[in-house]
């Protein structure tokens, strides 16, 4: 099948959805597809794969009309599930409508959606490579790691704010990695550092560098207030490394409701107690670690490229 892929996002950029498109495309063409991603609008094509119900609102529905009957996945965002439906129905609610298939990327994503279109939904992990071994940790730090890039959703100084109120004794430091989404948020990243010895923002990073912060963090910190099913969340469990997490569907769908690293969204003392506990009690971090462990064959990637055969092959008759 000739398949096209459509995401919202520059090919030039680092983000989840850049990846997952990009990640996606490897698998169907191992699978024998031949694919595109973002082609220009009228571009010969079989199927569509399409990221974001509102923000590809018009390639979705300009698909379905010169294409009636060809098959259309859409592939569910954060803020597709958790803004959109709720500010911009009409054409999120249209996409929804348009597509023959929904991609959930957490097993969290049917609550957030109308029952009638609960039947059309698919759930696909995103997937992250195999582990790599830990590196030694920082001799003088108390490591903790943030991967997201600065934007509302993300809330991304909750972790800084935390770490201020620590004890003066405590070693913990927040190095956090990703793009200020404008100026603005570069300049609050840089006025943070100056106030705040225990926050060192590094900017966008390349992946590889990611993965070696995270193989010789202590932990991560995901504090969103909303998420589709991060994929840096994959990434750190199969890295081995604990979380830190804000309570919210995007998040509890990856990690377990039984997850003992949860924190209420925005709330800065309870995630302060938790850099405590993960830093003065080493059984309390093990345990983190076990139950992540226990996570992390969700994120196989032979478990999504399986996923995403199966889905393509039922659109198929298969």
């Amino acid at each position: 099948m000739r398949i096209t892929i459509v995401t919202p996002t520059a090919a030039t950029l680092r983000t989840g959805n850049r990846a997952t498109a990009g990640r996606w495309a490897r698998f169907l063409a191992e699978g024998g597809h031949e694919v595109v991603i973002n082609p220009p609008p009228g571009s010969p094509a079989d199927a569509m794969i399409a990221l974001h119900a509102w923000r590809s609102a018009g390639a979705i529905a300009r698909f379905r009309e010169d294409h009636p009957r060809a098959p259309l996945v859409v592939a569910l965002t954060g803020t597709d599930l958790y803004h959109f439906l709720g500010t911009e129905p009409e054409p999120t609610l249209r996409s929804i409508d348009l597509a023959d298939r929904l991609i959930g990327l957490h097993d969290r994503v049917e609550l957030a959606l109308p029952e009638r279109h609960r039947a059309k939904l698919r759930v696909i992990h995103q997937s992250a490579r195999g582990r790599a071994e830990r590196s030694p940790p920082t001799a003088d730090a108390f490591e903790v790691l943030v991967v997201g890039h600065l934007r509302t959703e993300k809330d991304p100084f909750r972790a800084a704010l935390a770490a201020r109120g620590l004890p003066e004794a405590s070693r913990i430091r927040i190095i956090h990695c990703g793009a200020a989404h404008d100026p603005a948020w570069e300049q609050a990243a840089r006025a943070e550092m100056g106030t705040n010895p225990r926050y060192l923002w590094l900017g966008d990073l390349p992946p590889a560098r990611v993965r070696r912060l995270m193989a010789r963090a202590r932990a991560m910190v995901l504090s969103s207030h909303m998420e589709g099913g991060a994929n840096v969340i994959s990434e750190a469990l199969v890295a081995g490394l604990p979380v830190l997490a804000s309570r919210i569907d995007g998040s509890v769908g990856l990690l377990g409701e039984e997850y003992r690293g949860y924190f209420p969204v925005s709330d800065t003392a309870a995630l302060a107690d938790l850099l405590r506990a993960i830093e003065g009690e080493p059984g309390f971090l093990g345990q983190l670690a076990a139950q992540g462990a226990a996570r992390a064959p969700l994120f196989a990637p032979e478990r999504e490229r399986a996923g995403i055969a199966a889905l393509m092959a039922e659109l198929q008759g298969g």
